[in-house]
């Protein structure tokens, strides 16, 4: 699938463990069938809400398996690649790449803060390693990296970086990247409560965290907004908004896992050093997700 046509709401997947801290292939099966089957329009594996930290190497390209197997060719699976060594992220990029991987959605090295000049080696030596077409995460909140727009429009006079996952919780950045690259590559939004505001910026996709638990609503806000129904997205998406918030905080994964535990009875397992919420933020978490379950809006045909 060409990368100049990624558009439409990209989940960025948990990663499944048993109780004896594996991977649990079924449940990733069954959760990726149902974002499959919401209509969403891509998969992202191994990201920071797929708590990559942890995993090794091989279980990285074993959840790309298993979303490629759903995915069935049908829409694009990209795999994150995030490491601290900028030849280790070549190594993942190659791999991934061999594996099937119809693109890469890379980070800086972090925990490293990197000079401009440094990020942008990083960038170019991790995409003409995979060879695959590359979005770009920009995430200055969280890892302390800021790639400018100016940066990404130096990047993208290479083809293989093709989009960018803008996530600098600062939404006047949409315009910014519109006014210095056009169309030239798709611009995301990495922002779960800032989403409708960027498709009204002109945004092309979503990159989503709420979505693993309410695939059809997420998708819903897409389609309508960028059919002009703006104000049914806003209704939609006013009734979201608690959730969203739930992915703007140090302890997303294990919210987002909470909420998939209510909404899709799947389960909050995380890999240490997370621990699953217990305690009074168990209790607050599931008291948000039940009481908008409760006030679920039917949604309208698209």
């Amino acid at each position: 699938m060409a990368a100049a046509h990624w558009n439409g709401v990209f989940p960025a997947v948990t990663t499944k463990f048993t109780a004896d801290d594996r991977l649990d292939i079924a449940e990733m099966e069954r959760c990726f069938a149902l974002q499959r089957d919401a209509g969403v329009d891509g998969i992202i594996v191994c990201g920071s809400l797929g708590e990559a930290s942890t995993l090794d190497p091989e279980e990285k390209i074993e959840i790309l398996k298993t979303a490629l197997r759903v995915a069935d060719g049908k829409m694009p699976v990209l795999m994150t690649v995030v490491d601290g060594a900028t030849r280790r992220a070549q190594a993942q990029a190659e791999a991934a790449a061999k594996a099937g991987a119809a693109g890469l959605m890379v980070l800086p090295g972090v925990p490293y803060k990197s000079e401009a000049h440094e990020t942008m080696a990083h960038y170019r030596a991790v995409a003409k390693a995979g060879g695959v077409p590359v979005m770009i995460y920009n995430n200055p909140v969280a890892y302390g990296v800021d790639l400018t727009p100016e940066m990404i429009a130096d990047l993208a006079t290479d083809p293989l970086f093709a989009a960018v996952k803008e996530s600098s919780d600062n939404v006047r950045r949409v315009s910014d990247l519109f006014n210095i690259l056009g169309e030239k590559i798709r611009i995301f939004t990495g922002v779960d409560n800032l989403a409708l505001e960027s498709f009204a910026m002109g945004a092309h996709g979503w990159v989503a965290g709420l979505v693993v638990a309410f695939p059809k609503e997420t998708v819903a806000i897409y389609k309508l907004a960028k059919a002009g129904r703006m104000a049914e997205a806003l209704a939609i998406y006013r009734w979201f908004r608690p959730l969203l918030d739930l992915d703007v905080s140090a302890r997303l994964v294990q919210n987002i896992k909470l909420v998939e535990a209510v909404a899709i009875h799947s389960n909050d397992r995380c890999r240490a050093p997370r621990i699953a919420l217990s305690g009074t933020e168990h209790t607050r978490i599931e008291a948000i997700v039940k009481a908008s379950m409760a006030q679920r809006p039917a949604l309208p045909a698209l």
